[in-house]
């Protein structure tokens, strides 16, 4: 069998595509969502290409209407493909809907008149495909960390188990990321929004660095906060947990708790598999 691993991840609309898509990157897979039909041999040259080592394991989101074509490609190449599935009830569909106020699919290409019934034609269409699937998951009491195990058991690319981390900045008033398992709030240390140099900056500067990191402040903070989670990694190893995210978040997830997930990432990196995104921050014109 191929060591190329390729998994089409499909299913409902609304059924957490991309919320799998995260945590297969997570994993390690090179992650690709809405990504256009007419390119697709541009993306089926790049998985042949035995040089690019970005596009040995890759996840691949596609909806019902495209599904079809990909999953006919890609089994004319060397690789492992693997359908992933992911459905909820009709009624978490709706619910889902209503509150983040998207349009369906089905109703954006004319094929639903309501979105009772494009979640119905959705369904229709992708029935052949759920049967064919590696996983199907129905996500309609899962939590993120529930289906990141699932994802984890079925997907994962190394035979024995890593623990890695994600550590995600964020601002308060945008939300709190509802994947993190630990969050940490950092709207105490002083702020270099109130420094005119420094308030259209954002934590990747050096200068917003060296302002967050000199106060002593932070300095006897990030001492307790790197013991506090030294000693918590290590235990939840030992608990077999394979992965855990941190939340690190400030007023506007632009300088402190940008400036908090890298010293983490930093430190954090020479024990573990980590990762890092920083959610809310603007990138600012050079």
């Amino acid at each position: 069998m191929s060591a190329k691993k390729i998994i089409l991840v499909t299913g409902m609309s609304g059924a957490g595509k991309t919320t799998a898509m995260g945590i297969l990157e997570d994993m390690g897979y090179h992650a690709i969502d809405q990504f256009p039909p007419q390119l697709l041999n541009e993306l089926i040259h790049l998985a042949v290409d035995e040089h690019d080592l970005r596009f040995q394991n890759m996840a691949i989101a596609t909806g019902a209407s495209d599904l079809p074509d990909f999953v006919r490609r890609f089994r004319n190449i060397d690789a492992d493909l693997r359908i992933l599935y992911l459905e909820a009830d009709a009624k978490v569909l709706l619910t889902r809907y209503k509150s983040v106020r998207r349009t369906h699919p089905m109703l954006l290409s004319n094929k639903a008149r309501s979105l009772e019934e494009a979640i119905e034609v959705e369904k229709e269409m992708l029935e052949a495909y759920k049967d064919k699937a590696y996983l199907s998951i129905n996500t309609s009491n899962l939590t993120v960390m529930e289906l990141r195990h699932k994802l984890q058991e079925s997907f994962r690319l190394t035979s024995s188990p890593v623990f890695s981390l994600s550590f995600i900045s964020f601002g308060f008033k945008n939300g709190i990321p509802m994947d993190a398992d630990l969050l940490f709030d950092v709207r105490f240390l002083d702020n270099p929004f109130w420094v005119p140099e420094l308030k259209l900056k954002n934590g990747e500067d050096a200068d917003v660095k060296q302002f967050v990191l000199s106060k002593t402040q932070t300095q006897d903070y990030l001492h307790l906060l790197d013991d506090f989670l030294d000693y918590s990694f290590k235990e939840y190893v030992k608990e077999g947990k394979n992965h855990f995210t941190v939340a690190i978040g400030c007023t506007g997830g632009q300088h402190r708790s940008v400036v908090v997930v890298n010293y983490l990432y930093e430190q954090f990196s020479k024990q573990y598999q980590c990762y890092k995104r920083h959610r809310d921050m603007k990138v600012h014109d050079a």
